[in-house]
């Protein structure tokens, strides 16, 4: 057996660290021992440990004070305290100043063995949750986030003055514009980025499940209630929690979303006790709120609870200009994931998607880079690696493969774009008009002048 965690041990007593010294080597642990609570944060300074066990009482500097200065050292330390005089007042006062554990002498060797082996897996889990917090820090720091456009600029200075605030912040974009990664960045760069960041798939559940979720329930408050359950507002408490689409909550569901987000408390389905959190939210919607305030489908007040700050995110074609640079990070992003040798978009392939309209936005864009990756034999993505509706899009721009009069070949062109449209929009005309930007009626006329098949 071989350990790679080192073990520090401080205690003035030579047989104490001679039992120590035998117990550790045969655990298969590392370690170095200290006399003095002045040599053993001479030892700590010098070398990382992964645990310490420390003796409370010694000549010069106590194990006390010794603790105090090994917290200031490294807070994760986590430090074992023994000692020969029992007493409540002893423990208390060093679990007080942060010691992870007690032992009394004479200790079982057992003990001391199982409480330095729980030590080292908090000292492990500790780097795992840094290391963690600094992974995503980087992942959703808003510099991170793709786009050197005019519009994004402007949406990264604003994510960075929101960001660190307490203010509910409404995101607004259509689907697939990357609300989300927006919501993680304002998170992961506020003063609660070591708390949870918890997601709702708000249109996802029907209402009386989504009330469970959200509040928790109690044992036996309706079929199928067999344990009590927490809330995802009790499971963000301290950090943020993040409404996907939430134009698709019900009015019943959204008065008592409004008394969490006036009063800071709620009570669990079936309780009578209120629960209170500490919890910032951030929404999203595809949806015009104020439409639908207007329509009677989404409560006034609560849309200025939510109003207070909106980002608005645009559309990936009003910001063609970051296609090439997101196109990029796709194409490293999935050469790395399929461990593919780096790959790059040739001219006339770039030229295809800069001549498609997105109207899955970067969601759409990263889903063709990813399949162009997988499909990919070569060294170049090329036009055919592309879906059919992308190269379509531009083939009557670049070649006449049919002696064709300029009107047909137009005509062909705009069947081709309301297809795709309607293809996009499942058969919804308003949609599909909004898509190609032009009029529903408008949309209407051309349907029924090409013969288009279309579902109303």
């Amino acid at each position: 057996m071989s350990n790679t965690e080192r073990i520090l041990v401080i205690d003035d007593e030579d047989v104490v660290r001679e039992i120590f010294q035998r117990l550790l080597k045969s655990a298969g642990y590392q370690s170095d021992f200290c006399v003095s609570g002045e040599d053993g944060l001479k030892s700590a300074r010098e070398k990382e440990y992964d645990a310490v066990v420390l003796d409370v009482m010694m000549n010069g500097m106590g194990g006390i004070g010794a603790l105090q200065e090994l917290r200031k050292m490294d807070p994760d330390l986590p430090v074992i305290m023994v000692t020969a005089y029992a007493s409540v007042d002893n423990a208390v006062e060093c679990m007080k100043q942060g010691a992870f554990h007690y032992i009394t002498k004479p200790f079982k060797n057992e003990e001391v063995l199982l409480t330095i082996q729980k030590a080292i897996e908090r000292r492990h889990l500790l780097r795992e949750n840094k290391q963690l917090k600094t992974q995503l820090r980087t992942i959703y720091g808003f510099e991170n986030i793709i786009g050197h456009s005019e519009q994004m600029r402007a949406i990264f200075d604003l994510v960075s003055q929101v960001a660190p605030s307490r203010s509910t912040v409404l995101i607004t974009g259509e689907s697939g514009t990357g609300k989300e990664l927006i919501a993680k960045a304002i998170h992961y760069n506020s003063q609660r980025e070591g708390r949870p960041f918890v997601v709702v798939n708000s249109g996802s559940l029907p209402p009386d499940l989504l009330e469970s979720n959200l509040f928790g329930h109690l044992k036996g408050s309706f079929t199928g209630a067999i344990t009590s359950k927490k809330g995802l507002f009790e499971v963000a408490d301290g950090g943020s929690i993040f409404f996907d689409e939430i134009g698709n909550i019900n009015l019943d569901i959204q008065a008592k979303l409004l008394r969490v987000m006036q009063e800071k408390e709620f009570m669990r389905v079936g309780g009578v006790e209120t629960t209170h959190v500490d919890v910032r939210i951030i929404a999203a919607t595809n949806s015009d709120l104020y439409t639908l305030v207007r329509e009677g489908r989404f409560r006034e007040d609560l849309y200025y609870r939510l109003n207070v700050i909106t980002i608005p995110l645009p559309p990936l074609r009003d910001r063609m200009v970051d296609v090439p640079l997101l196109a990029d990070h796709f194409v490293q992003k999935y050469c790395k994931e399929n461990e593919k040798p780096h790959l790059y978009l040739t001219p006339q392939a770039l030229n295809a998607l800069m001549d498609y309209p997105w109207p899955g936005n970067v969601r759409e864009l990263e889903n063709v880079i990813e399949r162009a990756v997988v499909l990919c034999r070569g060294d170049a993505i090329t036009p055919d690696l592309l879906p059919d509706i992308i190269r379509q899009k531009v083939k009557p721009f670049m070649v006449a493969e049919e002696n064709l009069p300029f009107k047909d070949k137009v005509d062909r062109y705009r069947k081709l774009l309301i297809t795709d449209a309607l293809q996009k929009s499942n058969g919804v005309q308003k949609e599909a008009a909004r898509i190609l930007r032009i009029k529903p009626t408008t949309l209407n006329e051309m349907i029924k002048r090409y013969g288009i098949k279309a579902t109303v």
